[in-house]
């Protein structure tokens, strides 16, 4: 079992709009298919003094900011305090936390971003979760779909224990408090745990373990107090 890469070791809850979602899943890529669903169901329900609905399943809050030349698809949420900036792209599938930053030329799809997350500049985002204050450097990407188009089989070189997802999609689970240096690609199935650091222009597979700094494939080292 990876046990590190559960929800419970990976994410504070109270970090996201979107807790309920998670309720009754072990892993986060569980939940993947169920955003679209699950923003329906919630939008309506969402306080209309915080929040305004600006599409059928578009819910922006008031103290959010969203640049005029952002695009927001079917079935976003943007939570208090969020910045969409220029030209960012969000396809749809989206739930943006509290206090985050979607920056210039970003685009999200099938995300959820926990509060105060950062994917500031030329990022791609897709069917992933990043944890309370994840930032991604710029340029970095989660590539979400294997170049042989097979299912995505979660594996830890560490221990050898993997999970056979069932997704065709599915990008990378970002911990609380996680660093992924500028031009880094996180390739599908990719998880990394609370508090670990990837360096840049890395090409980052599997599970990287929390509290680490991922320097390359062989050289994953612990964080030093």
């Amino acid at each position: 079992m990876l046990e590190a890469y559960t929800i419970k070791n990976m994410y504070d809850l109270n970090e996201t709009i979107a807790a309920d979602l998670f309720e009754g899943a072990t892993y986060p890529w569980e939940v993947l298919s169920k955003i679209k669903d699950f923003i329906a169901e919630l939008g309506p329900k969402l306080p209309k003094d915080k929040f305004e609905q600006r599409g059928e399943h578009v819910w922006v809050a008031k103290s959010a900011t969203v640049f005029d030349s952002a695009y927001l698809g079917d079935y976003c949420i943007i939570d208090e305090d969020a910045e969409v900036r220029q030209c960012a792209f969000i396809r749809g599938n989206a739930i943006v936390g509290k206090g985050a930053v979607v920056g210039n030329s970003t685009e999200l799809k099938n995300v959820v971003l926990f509060n105060k997350v950062q994917v500031p500049h030329y990022n791609y985002v897709g069917d992933s979760v990043l944890g309370n204050y994840a930032h991604m450097g710029a340029g970095s990407i989660t590539s979400n779909v294997k170049s042989d188009k097979k299912l995505v089989v979660v594996k830890d070189t560490a221990s050898d224990d993997k999970c056979e997802t069932g997704l065709k999609k599915f990008g990378a689970m970002l911990g609380d408090h996680v660093e992924v240096g500028c031009n880094s690609v996180l390739n599908p199935g990719t998880c990394i745990g609370r508090w670990s650091n990837i360096y840049p222009t890395s090409c980052v597979r599997g599970c990287i373990p929390d509290h680490h700094i991922y320097k390359n494939q062989d050289n994953i080292v612990p964080k030093q107090d």
